[in-house]
This record gives C-alpha cells, sequence and structure tokens, in this order.
C-alpha cells in the first residue's frame, strides 16, 4: 500500500479557514494512494489553547464533513489527524477519525491521555477512555495520540484487538524530539506492527514543533522520515510482512500475561 504523510504547520498568523483551504489544495492531485494520514490538532493548532471552545464541534460538524467530502473525492482512506471534539454536554476531547474512501468514519479515538506539561490540554479536555481496531481496506488499524506514545500498554491492547497497523496523528514538540524517535520505534518493534506517525511541523506561538514523521516497520526500521519543515511524504509499504514478522519471531506468543507481582 501507498501512505501519503501529510507534515503540516500551523501557525497562528494563518486563519483556520485558510489552513483548512490549503491542505485541501495540498492533497487535491494524490493518486493511488490508500490512506492520508494528518497531524493531530492541525486545523485550530494544538497550542491555540484560547480557541478551543470557539473551535470545538460535534463530529458530523463542519470539519470532519469537509475531510469525510476529500476521502470520497480522493477514493481513498484518510486519517483526519485529530479535531476537536463538542459532545451533547459540553465537553471537549482530543479526537481521531479514520474516513474510508466512501467517506464513512471507520474509526474514532478520543485522545485517553491528555498533557500537562507546559500544555493546557489537561485543563480544557476530556480524556477518553476506550481504543478500539477497525478493520479497513488494507486490515486491522488502530490509533493513538501523541502522548499517547509513552504509555506502552494501550498498544497492547490494541495489539490483543487485531491490530496490525498504528497510526499515530502528533503535535510533538523538537525540545523531546528524540523521545519521538524513540517511542515510535519501540512501539512497532515490541508490537511488530507497522507505525504510522503524522507529526505537526513549524512553529505556533512560541512552541517549536519537532516534524520528522516516521513510518516505521514491524522490525523497527525507520522506512521513511521527514525532516523539520512542513512536507507530504509517499511510503510504500507491504503489510504482509507483519504477518511474516510474526511468523519468523514469534516474541507476541511469548508474552506471559499470568504473572503477579507483590509489593512491600
Amino acid at each position: 500500500m501507498r501512505i501519503a504523510v501529510a507534515q503540516l504547520a500551523s501557525p497562528f498568523d494563518e486563519a483556520v479557514a485558510d489552513r483548512v483551504a490549503r491542505v485541501r489544495g495540498l492533497l487535491a492531485d494524490l493518486r493511488d494512494v490508500d490512506l492520508v494520514v494528518l497531524p493531530e490538532l492541525w486545523a485550530p493548532g494544538y497550542f491555540a489553547f484560547d480557541r478551543y471552545q470557539d473551535l470545538a464541534e460535534p463530529l458530523d460538524g463542519p470539519l470532519s464533513s469537509e475531510i469525510a467530502d476529500w476521502a470520497r473525492r480522493l477514493g481513498t482512506h484518510v486519517q483526519a489527524g485529530s479535531l476537536l471534539e463538542r459532545d451533547e454536554n459540553g465537553r471537549i476531547y482530543n479526537t481521531a477519525m479514520l474516513f474510508g474512501p466512501a467517506g464513512d468514519v471507520l474509526l474514532t479515538y478520543r485522545k485517553v491521555h491528555v498533557f500537562g506539561y507546559q500544555s493546557l490540554e489537561s485543563q480544557l479536555l476530556t480524556g477518553g477512555d476506550r481504543a478500539d481496531v477497525a478493520v479497513a481496506g488494507w486490515g486491522p488499524v488502530g490509533m493513538t495520540t501523541c502522548y499517547d506514545l509513552r504509555f506502552p500498554e494501550l498498544y497492547r491492547l490494541l495489539v490483543d484487538g487485531g491490530a496490525q497497523m498504528f497510526i499515530v496523528p502528533a503535535a510533538w514538540p523538537a525540545a523531546r524530539l528524540e523521545h519521538w524517535r524513540l517511542f515510535t520505534r519501540a512501539r512497532a518493534v515490541e508490537n511488530q506492527v507497522f507505525l504510522v506517525a503524522c507529526n505537526a511541523a513549524g512553529s505556533q506561538g512560541e512552541v517549536q514543533l519537532g516534524g520528522h514523521s516516521v513510518v516505521v516497520d514491524p522490525w523497527g526500521r525507520v522506512v521513511a522520515e521527514a525532516g523539520y519543515d512542513e512536507q507530504l511524504l509517499l511510503v510504500d509499504v507491504d503489510l504482509e510482512s507483519v504477518a511474516a514478522t510474526r511468523a519468523d519471531f514469534p516474541v507476541l506468543d511469548d508474552r506471559k500475561l499470568s504473572v503477579r507481582a507483590t509489593f512491600r
């Protein structure tokens, strides 16, 4: 399959409507792509905390409807990065969405681990409480978001659900870029999956984003990696190598789930 990883910048001086139109144009000429992946909260900008309330919308709101139309026009799967979802009780979530080629919603994921360090996300948003796996056109896939990379148990749940690919939209700062590189490879190799991680680029206020969106294979090898700047990364992967890797080196079969610990 061919994956288009759209590493985007979301500068504060660019209107949201202008950014959405710009990304629409960026993707318009894509052909023969099986999956498009966008960054975390790319439309509002992750660090635009003062705009979260104004820009949150229901899951069937204008932004998700726009991205569903992109999926239909391109005839491909589009992972929408994440958006600010407001539920019927007024709670706001950082929600990732995966659309099928018909514009239908295949999977949603409310970010479980909302971030608090030098961030207002944990004060403004509600964390999710579930992680699901969907069968897309190429196989079973699960989604997480950014800070979730630091919590490996979440990815074990997705593997237990049958996932062969993880998609991770992010707004990971450049200050912790080496952590990003470490965790993306670790989550792939320890679960023997493909991991597609799309990070934000550029600056948002005083924060420099890390870029370096990456695709990692089930052996933990980096298939492709972007740089710091905005970039459309096109990557070909062979998903049959997931089953081949697990058969050749069946580490997941050796998991011990009945271990007990005593703490004194």
